[in-house]
């Protein structure tokens, strides 16, 4: 199981140094923000992968609460990316 767990903790943090790269060279606000939601998804498995080796259940709590920010966050961060480029449609028309 420790190999298991290594591996997985391994991937995982390869998988957020990768999204950490695509969130500061992003060439536009849209991949900035998918990285950033991306990030929050890998820090919920990372919680997930920490929480099922101890046998800890108290970081369910905590799983929910990075889960709901990282869906309001992205909602958000994508609402305002949209209305920012329909403000820049309408002032070029």
């Amino acid at each position: 199981m420790n190999v298991v767990y290594i591996v997985t903790m391994a991937l995982l943090g390869a998988a957020f140094l990768m999204t950490a790269v695509r969130l500061i060279r992003g060439p536009s606000s849209f991949d900035r923000i998918m990285s950033l939601d991306v990030m929050a998804v890998l820090l919920v498995c990372g919680i997930a992968v920490f929480s099922a080796y101890w046998g800890e259940p108290a970081y369910a709590t905590l799983l929910l609460v990075v889960s709901m920010l990282g869906f309001v966050g992205s909602v958000s961060a994508a609402r305002l990316a949209g209305a920012r480029k329909a403000e820049r449609a309408k002032e070029g028309a």
